[in-house]
């Protein structure tokens, strides 16, 4: 079948969404189910291309996260996952360790708290003083530090490549330019409707991401939650500054916001990018201000949660808007870390835009989101730490698949 041919077709397993979720998920399947037929329908022109392409490609370790959360969880079995499939396809990847520092004594009893929810949640943190830290990080300005070891940073396009590999070698297809634009019953199935024609499937995942709550809404399994789109605008240091930061350097984050601030990243190519702030996208794949959805905006002003949000933090929204608007402002949070930094130093970088589930009540969804309808799975709240932990939801969202 070509790319022109349309899509007419009966299957196990449709999965909706190309980026590394719905891959995992597919590549899982075939691997718990050999010889089933397996479709991964994705509605760009290409795989991977929004918030799993955009990614800062970091493999995060687990401490941020409510211990007992499955974002704790998955992120601590996946980190493992994850480096153990890099090896085994020889895909490019380093454990190279972060720092997380307190800049200033008032931040050393949130620093503590990290590290007791690093131990909580199973993952090896060390709390070092300054000395340390310059030994580590000598242009890293900081009081106090706590040390990960296990973070790293991985190509997760690269992995997406992989993913891709396996599912073809395994019978499955992917579909791309294929829009799902309706479900209904259909006998033993769900009958999905795309740009292409039909298709027809026991079972349907829906990890479309920035489009997940869309997809579920033709389900009637949204269960209150739509997506918020946040753009995440990061710099990258001129390659004669890298030497500024030689691995992974992160603030102390503010519990009371679900962002972790901005912070310092070695990528896999050796560019260091620094980023992200995160402002109100106004539109889905809103990567700049003036990308515009006129419908979006329709549905940011008439959602009443993102208002109680608006109020509650307007002056966290208004700072993250300056440094969107103000490289001096930008450069000015980027020194607290490394006090070297210049705006001189600093090119744009490419934004990305996190898909972030809101209830009715405005409260930001802080762990993974899944969930079941008739014939279907719905993944409805997988930012970060989800490429990390790709490997493991997948292994949780098939265990679910004819529950």
């Amino acid at each position: 079948m070509t790319s022109a041919e349309n899509l007419s077709a009966s299957v196990d397993l449709a999965v909706v969404g190309a980026g590394i979720i719905g891959l995992a998920t597919a590549h899982r399947y075939l691997a718990d189910h050999p010889g089933r037929r397996v479709l991964v329908l994705e509605a760009e022109a290409q795989p991977a291309l929004h918030q799993t392409g955009r990614n800062s490609g970091v493999l995060h370790s687990g401490v941020y996260y409510r211990p007992g959360s499955a974002k704790a969880a998955l992120a601590v079995a996946g980190r493992s996952s994850m480096v153990q499939f890099c090896r085994e396809r020889g895909i490019a990847h380093e454990v190279c360790g972060k720092v997380i520092v307190a800049v200033a004594p008032s931040e050393r009893d949130r620093l503590a708290a990290l590290a007791r929810r690093a131990a909580r949640n199973g993952v090896v943190a060390e709390r070092i003083d300054a000395s340390r830290l310059a030994e580590l990080e000598p242009a890293c300005a900081g009081v106090e530090a706590l040390l990960v070891p296990g973070a790293g940073i991985v190509d997760y396009s690269a992995v997406c490549r992989a993913l891709i590999d396996d599912i073809r070698a395994a019978g499955g297809e992917l579909r791309t330019g294929t829009a799902v634009v309706g479900l209904a019953r259909a006998a033993g199935g769900i009958r999905i409707t795309t740009s292409r024609g039909d298709v027809e499937a026991r079972w349907l995942v829906n990890c479309a991401g920035l489009r997940c709550d869309q997809v579920a809404d033709l389900a009637g399994a949204a269960g209150g939650y739509r997506i918020v789109p946040f753009r995440g605008e990061y710099y990258e240091l001129v390659r004669q500054r890298s030497h500024l930061v030689r691995n992974l350097i992160y603030p102390v984050p503010d519990p009371r916001f679900p962002f972790l601030g901005v912070h310092l990243t070695r990528m896999i190519d050796g560019a260091i990018h620094a980023g992200p702030n995160a402002v109100l996208a106004l539109a889905r794949e809103g990567y700049r201000w003036h990308d515009i959805s006129r419908a979006q905006l329709r549905e940011h002003l008439a959602n009443r949660g993102l208002w109680r949000l608006a109020r509650r933090h307007w002056r966290t929204a208004a700072g993250e808007v300056w440094r969107s608007l103000s490289k001096a402002a930008f450069t000015t949070a980027l020194q607290r870390l490394v006090p070297a930094i210049t705006a001189e130093d600093l090119v744009r970088a490419e934004a990305g835009v996190r898909a972030q589930a809101m209830d009715h009540t405005g409260e930001l969804e802080d762990d993974f989101a899944v969930v079941d309808a008739e014939r279907s799975t719905h993944v409805l709240n997988a930012p970060s730490p989800a490429a990390t932990s790709s490997l493991e939801i997948a292994k949780m969202v098939v265990g679910r698949i004819g529950r």
